[in-house]
C-alpha cells in the first residue's frame, strides 16, 4: 500500500519527501495513520497562566450582574479598563459564557414560523383557483388601479376579474362570493391560493372562505414560484400588444380588461393546456377538438407519411393533472 511505503519512507527522507515522492498528500498520510499508530489526539494541556476555576467563577458572576447582565464581553472589557479594573480578556470572557452555554440572542427577537411550501393538487376545473392583485397605471403620476383576477389552475380559465380605485379585502371578499355563486361552487370541492397580502390574508376573506366551505392557501413569503398560474397570466396581459402604458380613467382600464379577458377565455391558445383555449378546457369541449386535431393529422399523414420520419402524429392532450409544488416523490416517478 501506498500508506505504507511513505509510512517505510519517512524514516529515511522525512514525511514530506516521502509524501511527494509517492504523491501523497500528507494530510491523508497523517490521516490513515493516526488512528493505527498515534492514536487520539491528545487533550489540549491547561496553560500555566489560565484563570483558575475561582477567577472564572468571578467573572460569570460579574457577567451576570444587573450591572452587566444586557452589555456585551467588549463592552464590560471597556468599562472596567476605564475604571481602573482588569478581570480577563473578551475572548476569555466568551469561552466562560461558551461553556456555561450563555453565548445567545440575550434580546426578544421575532422569530419567524418554518412556513410549509403548499402542494396543491388539480385534476378538473373549479378544484383549485389562484388569485392575485396588480397595478395597472393611471392618468397621472403616481396614480394606479387596482385589477383583482380569479383563475382556475387546471384550466387557465379566468372566471371573475374586477378593476377597482384601490385594494381592499371587503372588494376581494365580494368578488371570490359572485364568482363562486357563478360557478356554482359547491362546499369541499374548491382550494383557493393567494400569496400573503393583506387582502388575502385579511379577516373578511377567510370567513367568508369558510362560510362557503372553501380551503384556502397562501404562499410562503417572498416565493413567487408559489404562485405560477397568476404570475404567468399578469405576464400575458402586460405583454399583450396594444397594452397601454396608462389609462385615462377607470372606465379605460375596466374596457380595455373587458376585452382582454374575453380574448384571454376565448380564443388565447395556452400551451400549458396542449394549445387548447380556456374556455375549451373549463366547459369540457377538448375531447371533440381532440378527436377532430387528430383526424385531420391522420388525413395528412396518409397523404405524406414520408413527412413524419417518427410515424403517425397524435395531437397533444390536455395534462390530466396541475400542480402547484408538485412533491418530490412525484417528481422522480414523472
Amino acid at each position: 500500500m501506498i500508506a505504507t511505503g511513505v509510512t517505510e519512507l519517512a524514516p529515511v527522507v522525512g514525511t514530506s519527501a516521502a509524501c511527494a515522492a509517492l504523491a501523497v498528500s500528507r494530510a491523508t498520510h497523517y490521516r490513515r495513520t493516526r488512528g493505527r499508530k498515534l492514536g487520539p489526539p491528545a487533550p489540549r494541556p491547561r496553560p500555566a497562566w489560565a484563570l483558575t476555576e475561582i477567577e472564572r467563577a468571578m467573572v460569570l458572576d460579574l457577567l451576570h450582574s444587573d450591572r452587566f447582565v444586557d452589555v456585551a464581553p467588549g463592552t464590560v472589557v471597556a468599562t472596567l479598563l476605564d475604571e481602573g479594573t482588569y478581570h480577563a480578556s473578551e475572548r476569555t470572557m466568551y469561552r466562560i459564557l461558551a461553556d456555561a452555554q450563555e453565548v445567545r440572542e440575550r434580546r426578544d427577537v421575532l422569530r419567524h414560523p418554518a412556513y410549509v411550501k403548499p402542494e396543491l393538487l388539480a385534476t378538473g376545473p373549479n378544484e383549485l383557483w389562484s388569485w392575485d392583485i396588480t397595478k395597472l397605471r393611471g392618468p397621472a403620476k403616481w396614480t394606479t388601479y387596482q385589477l383583482y383576477v380569479i383563475l382556475d389552475v387546471f384550466s387557465r380559465y379566468v372566471p371573475g376579474w374586477m378593476v377597482a380605485h384601490r385594494e381592499s379585502a371587503i372588494l376581494a371578499q365580494r368578488l371570490i362570493e359572485a364568482t363562486c355563486a357563478k360557478q356554482r361552487i359547491a362546499p369541499g370541492t374548491l382550494t383557493v391560493h393567494a400569496d400573503r397580502g393583506s387582502s388575502m390574508r385579511s379577516k373578511p376573506v377567510a370567513l367568508l372562505l369558510a362560510d362557503l366551505g372553501v380551503a384556502k392557501s397562501h404562499s410562503r413569503p417572498h416565493v413567487s414560484d408559489d404562485n405560477p398560474y397568476s404570475e404567468a397570466q399578469f405576464k400575458t396581459l402586460k405583454y399583450r400588444p396594444g397594452f397601454p402604458d396608462r389609462y385615462g380613467s377607470i372606465e379605460d382600464a375596466r374596457a380595455f380588461c373587458a376585452d382582454f379577458f374575453a380574448w384571454y377565455n376565448g380564443e388565447h391558445r395556452d400551451s400549458g393546456i396542449a394549445m387548447f383555449t380556456p374556455a375549451d378546457v373549463h366547459h369540457g369541449r377538448t375531447d371533440r377538438l381532440l378527436q377532430a386535431r387528430a383526424g385531420v393529422l391522420a388525413g395528412a399523414y396518409a397523404a405524406h407519411p414520408e413527412r413524419f420520419v417518427k410515424g403517425p402524429p397524435r395531437p397533444e392532450s390536455v395534462p390530466a393533472e396541475v400542480w402547484i409544488n408538485r412533491p418530490a416523490e412525484e417528481v422522480s416517478q414523472a
